[in-house]
């Protein structure tokens, strides 16, 4: 599956933004998704997760509370909603997915072997 990432920006805190992702393939509705950030000097760090169709839903305690994924499988679509954003949020944003993400790894990069490209979101003081 082919991931695409859009909607970054550069917002004020305390403001909100919703980034999509949006993926290729008849089988997506199977996969689990993730959101993950990276800054610079960073590795990745999970954000956020949907593990398989269940909806069962994964966020780190940063964004719990501020951040919501979701997904419209008719649209092939990923969302995450970002309400309440602080200059911490700054990051590059990548959506990923997988088929065979254990419920383990879902909040590991290594759990995905798909990837979008990124989407830059810069929260300003």
């Amino acid at each position: 599956v082919q991931l695409q990432a859009s909607g970054g920006g550069l917002v004020q805190a305390g403001d909100s933004l919703s980034l999509s992702c949006v993926a290729s393939g008849s089988t997506f509705r199977s996969y689990s998704v993730a959101w993950f950030r990276r800054t610079p000097g960073k590795e990745r760090e999970f954000v956020a997760a949907m593990w398989r169709s269940q909806g069962r839903l994964y966020y780190a305690d940063s964004v719990k509370d501020r951040f919501t994924i979701s997904r419209d499988n008719a649209k092939n679509t990923v969302y995450l909603q970002m309400n309440s954003l602080k200059p911490e949020d700054t990051a590059i944003y990548f959506c990923a997915a997988d088929m065979h993400t254990i419920l383990s790894s879902v909040r590991d990069v290594r759990g995905y072997d798909n990837w979008g490209q990124g989407t830059q979101v810069t929260v300003s003081s």
